[in-house]
């Protein structure tokens, strides 16, 4: 047994979830995202992030957990991975209710901006919520990264008196969940490598440090997020550079819309981020919501 007074070094201990994000907030320290709160593990981070703002917290919350055991995704899906093998986070926005549509963009945007800058990786977007990687010669999408964003009633609002739109200067909150597929090593199973990738296996295995990426993600988050809260023209920037950066435009796309199928080319995205597809039949038509399956050229 080693004398404790000797000075030799003991084992090494990874570091604590409350040590990871002291180094977090150190680093964001002075920005509207330096409330960082890191979890081992919980539920889902979204619903977290409704419960603190249920309770008043104020915006620019971040969550982060090395593992969820219910982690949300759209329609009722579940967004599963091994502890400390992604990067789960949800922050807190109250953006005006003219702009909150977009947090989901504004979000996208700043991964794959911080990506570009780190790793200078080309991660494309597909629409609604996702992020993708087409860069294998075999040409398909396959997915890095999930957004799921869940608003609330405004405040002020009651839900006894029934839902009416809100003045566009009313404030939302919305939560932004992002999973991030970082450091699965070899653990990917087998039937979700045609359909998924993780980050460590784009940059030749290397590994991730996921404070230091999430530290670039809500720095990028700062600039694409203020840019919603100059109102329309600032809008118009980040559906431009969404459009830049998306791999769904003009691809020919099925949008699977449950009781439908709606086949064309997607053309553009409206002023609060739905889906333009140019059908068969010649007509346009918006989609608010759908599952996007990218088709190849006729």
């Amino acid at each position: 047994m080693s004398d404790p007074g000797s000075g030799s070094p003991g084992p090494a201990t990874a570091p604590s979830a409350e040590a990871r994000a002291g180094r977090v907030r150190a680093q964001l320290a002075g920005t509207r995202f330096g409330d960082v709160r890191w979890l081992a593990e919980t539920g889902s981070t979204n619903a977290d992030v409704l419960e603190l703002a249920a309770q008043g917290e104020a915006e620019g919350v971040v969550l982060v957990a090395d593992h969820q055991l219910a982690g949300r995704g759209r329609r009722g899906r579940t967004w599963e991975a091994p502890p400390e093998a992604s990067l789960l986070w949800t922050v807190l926005l109250r953006p005006p209710s003219s702009v909150a549509a977009l947090t989901t963009m504004a979000t996208a945007l700043a991964v794959t901006e911080a990506l570009a800058t780190r790793f200078d990786l080309d991660v494309r977007l597909k629409w609604p919520n996702d992020l993708v990687w087409s860069g294998d010669s075999a040409g398909s999408d396959r997915k890095l990264a999930g957004i799921l964003a869940e608003a609330a009633w405004p405040a002020g609002s009651s839900i006894a008196s029934g839902w009416s739109e809100p003045r566009g200067s009313q404030r939302a909150v919305v939560a932004v969940g992002v999973g991030l597929n970082v450091n699965w090593g070899t653990t990917m199973p087998e039937h979700l490598r045609s359909g998924a990738v993780s980050l460590d296996e784009l940059l030749d295995g290397r590994t991730v440090d996921r404070e230091d990426l999430l530290v670039a993600i809500l720095t990028a988050l700062e600039r694409t997020y203020a840019l919603l809260l100059q109102g329309s023209e600032g809008a118009d920037v980040v559906r431009s550079r969404w459009r830049a950066r998306s791999a769904t435009l003009g691809r020919r796309v099925r949008v699977d819309l449950g009781a439908e199928d709606v086949v064309g080319e997607a053309v553009d995205v409206s002023a609060e981020g739905h889906l333009v597809v140019r059908t068969l039949e010649g007509d346009r038509r918006t989609l608010a919501v759908g599952d996007v399956v990218h088709l190849r050229p006729l």
